[in-house]
């Protein structure tokens, strides 16, 4: 009889420890300010998504006919973060467009937040932008953060709209980073993580590796740009490493650097001149 008790107890620690991983990866919502004082008129923007839900961003304008810069926030984050891109690019010539991805910022909840639904509110921003009747040029550029690194290339791969994409920090595969945070709080990769990604799976409709980036950067028409520091212990660089081995005929250009992380390849010197050079060339 005590097998079938220490066997029910394990299965309830397991249980628990599975709800708990899926709660761990539920995004914080995070409030944030207007940048008011920076120089340059924001607008706020709302905008639908899929679901019937809506989407709030910041419209910054230089002119009708110049293209316009997406900016796509990482994981937990909002329109804030791109704060400095948009002091770093507006004056370059680029209209520039942040918004919040659903479930964060001000945006609508919309259950749990993934790269497909990052991707998919990518799409609901070009098809916005190209409803502005104040804009005569529909070119379309994107940079995303880590996760929104990883939504843009995925997004590209299925929208010839994008034509240039800037990635920092970005992932080559879910769920390698995934389980690597998993890990690294000594759970098991069977049968918990396995389980984990069977789970999401079945939430998303869609198998894991079909929307990995690794498995789509070579159906992209567009250029790209792989930004990565070789410090990052967030998304190894490894992750960079993966993409362009999996790039086949894509135009795709890595940028490594050296001394940086995850959240600060920004601060490198020369990195808006490198990122108006590669847009305008």
């Amino acid at each position: 009889m005590w097998i079938w008790y220490l066997l029910l107890g394990f299965l309830i620690v397991m249980a628990i420890l599975f709800v708990l991983i899926i709660r761990g990866f539920k995004n914080p919502v995070l409030k944030y300010q207007k940048p008011y004082e920076s120089g340059f008129e924001v607008e706020d923007v709302w905008f639908p998504a899929k679901n019937g839900k809506r989407l709030h961003g910041w419209f910054v304008s230089s002119g009708s006919k110049n293209p316009t810069i997406i900016l796509v926030h990482g994981w937990g984050k909002n329109a804030e973060r791109m704060t400095p891109y948009i002091k770093g690019l507006c004056c370059r010539g680029y209209n520039i467009f942040a918004f919040d991805s659903r479930n964060h910022g001000l945006s609508d909840p919309d259950g749990y937040s993934s790269m497909l639904k990052f991707a998919e509110d990518i799409i609901s921003s070009i098809d916005y932008l190209e409803k502005r009747e104040d804009l005569e040029n529909k070119t379309v550029f994107l940079i995303g953060l880590s996760i929104g690194g990883g939504a843009s290339l995925y997004a590209a791969s299925h929208d010839r709209r994008i034509k240039k994409v800037v990635t920092v920090g970005a992932f080559a595969d879910p769920r390698d980073v995934m389980r690597k945070e998993i890990e690294a709080r000594h759970i098991p990769y069977f049968p918990l993580i396995w389980l984990f990604f069977k789970f999401l799976e079945w939430h998303l409709g869609v198998k894991l590796q079909t929307i990995a980036p690794v498995n789509n950067i070579s159906k992209s028409n567009a250029e790209i740009l792989l930004i990565h520091g070789k410090k990052d212990k967030v998304v190894p660089f490894e992750q960079a490493e993966k993409l362009m081995t999996n790039k086949g005929n894509a135009r795709v250009q890595l940028w490594a650097i050296e001394n940086r992380g995850h959240s600060n390849c920004h601060l490198e010197p020369g990195f808006w001149g490198r990122l108006d050079v590669f847009f305008k060339v």
